[in-house]
């Protein structure tokens, strides 16, 4: 039996537990509880004075804790429900001289929402320190994770956050935004960060594959199904990935009779290979992405309203390069590292002038735009720093053309100026200001009209 005089000092046991896990209860030989933490208490909903001695069953429901203090083995990470929730525990026995006196156990995590947050946190830090083995990516389809979103806006570190958080459960996410913005960057993250990641993650380009051949390719074939067919048939996509993720890119632009298709998934989680007279079960979540207004294209009866529900569980915004110019020099950078190591050319940096170029450039291609330019811009560069000569024709002829631009815009608002202070000067009196500027009634009210200038 436990000695209980070694658990009397409750106090420093408390110091050490109550700091180190969410609970922790104690019981000796005979499965009565001699220490029990005050957070576990809480959670139990019991006072720690009532407990104490208690058989461990008729305190803790679902306990194992009395069969560790008999059969001696430990169990780690065991998923336990308790309280309407199930929780992450370890059950260890204690022994002394070979002798079985009682048994330690521990909450690590309060329900399976703590233990997927810790889970999620976890891979993102393997992933950025690149523990994760590349061979086991390559075969499961993952080719990005979260390190790969460059950025340290507001509005990259919402995203970030919100991948996370998404990516603990099993809900379907539409990502939106501009082509070349990263959006299978942040399909392949979710994928990697969720309870999938061990399994695969297929990506479907609705738009690549010929409208005749997209059903085949996504549910497979059975044998004899049509001329041609393979001996044996054929499994699909949706089929290979079972267990992982779907990730449906360019979704806007699905034939409608598969939409049909696709909702039977999603609501039924089952599908038929063509030419198969009996539908088969399936397990995958489904992450979809597009850069067309999906909601028009419900008006227009292009795009299934109850299909657009159903891939709009969740809705995650992708924002353009140019709403985030912050972010431009350390996208930069990364590219400049990128390409640098990958042709093993010397060249350390962009000129600030270049830069600011860079900065002024609308960048409808967003990120993959941004990238062909630096990559363009190392393998023409003659020096260790990119200067413009070593940019493509557009974006020089675009900085030219932003400069005639930034004349005029200094130009109009030293006129707006001149012509705001005549006003005050002259209390409004619209002659005696156009006699003063030297110009026409009509054109001085034609430019208060433009500059919005208040007239009072």
């Amino acid at each position: 039996m436990m000695n209980t005089g070694q658990l009397s000092n409750n106090k420093l046991l408390d110091m050490v537990f109550e700091s180190t896990y969410y609970g922790i209860v104690i019981v000796d030989s005979h499965a009565k509880i001699q220490y029990i933490s005050n957070k576990y208490c809480e959670f139990l909903n019991v006072e720690r004075s009532t407990v104490i001695g208690e058989h461990v069953t008729n305190i803790i429901e679902n306990t194992r804790l009395h069969l560790v203090v008999q059969i001696g083995k430990s169990e780690i990470a065991d998923i336990h429900f308790l309280r309407g929730d199930f929780v992450i525990a370890n059950r260890i026995p204690i022994i002394e001289n070979k002798e079985i006196i009682g048994a330690i156990g521990t909450i690590m995590f309060r329900d399976l929402d703590d233990w997927n947050k810790m889970n999620s946190h976890i891979k993102e830090i393997l992933t950025k320190h690149n523990f994760y083995k590349n061979e086991r990516d390559v075969i499961n389809g993952v080719k990005y994770s979260l390190h790969n979103l460059i950025g340290n806006s507001q509005e990259i570190q919402q995203l970030k956050e919100l991948v996370k958080r998404v990516a603990r459960g099993d809900i379907s996410v539409l990502i939106r935004g501009e082509s070349g913005t990263g959006k299978e960057i942040i399909a392949h993250s979710i994928h990697q960060l969720s309870g999938r990641s061990d399994k695969p993650l297929v990506k479907i380009n609705c738009t690549s594959i010929p409208e005749h051949l997209l059903e085949s390719e996504l549910f497979g074939y059975e044998e004899g199904a049509f001329t041609g067919a393979n001996k044996g048939g054929k499994i699909g996509k949706f089929q290979f990935a079972d267990g992982g993720t779907v990730f449906l890119d360019e979704i806007g632009d699905m034939p409608q009779h598969m939409q049909v298709k696709l909702l039977r998934v999603l609501q039924e989680k089952e599908f038929e290979p063509v030419g198969s007279l009996y539908p088969k079960k399936l397990n995958v979540r489904v992450i979809a992405a597009t850069n067309r207004p999906l909601e028009k294209l419900v008006e227009e009866k292009l795009f299934r309203e109850d299909l657009f529900y159903r891939i709009n569980a969740v809705q995650l915004f992708v924002p353009p390069l140019r709403d985030r110019i912050e972010d431009i020099p350390v996208l930069v950078d990364y590219f400049l590292k990128k390409v640098t190591a990958r042709i093993g050319k010397r060249v350390t940096s962009v000129h600030p002038e270049v830069l600011s170029v860079i900065e002024q450039y609308n960048w409808p291609g967003n990120i993959r735009e941004l990238e062909n330019v630096i990559d363009a811009g190392v393998h023409l560069s003659n020096d260790e720093v990119i200067g413009k000569d070593a940019l493509p024709d557009y974006l020089k002829r675009h900085n030219v053309k932003m400069k005639e631009e930034s004349l005029k815009d200094i130009v109009e608002e030293t006129e707006k100026k001149a012509i705001e202070r005549a006003l005050r000067r002259f209390k409004f009196d619209k002659k005696r200001v156009a006699e003063t500027l030297g110009i026409g009634n009509s054109t001085l009210y034609d430019k208060i009209k433009k500059y919005q200038i208040s007239d009072q």
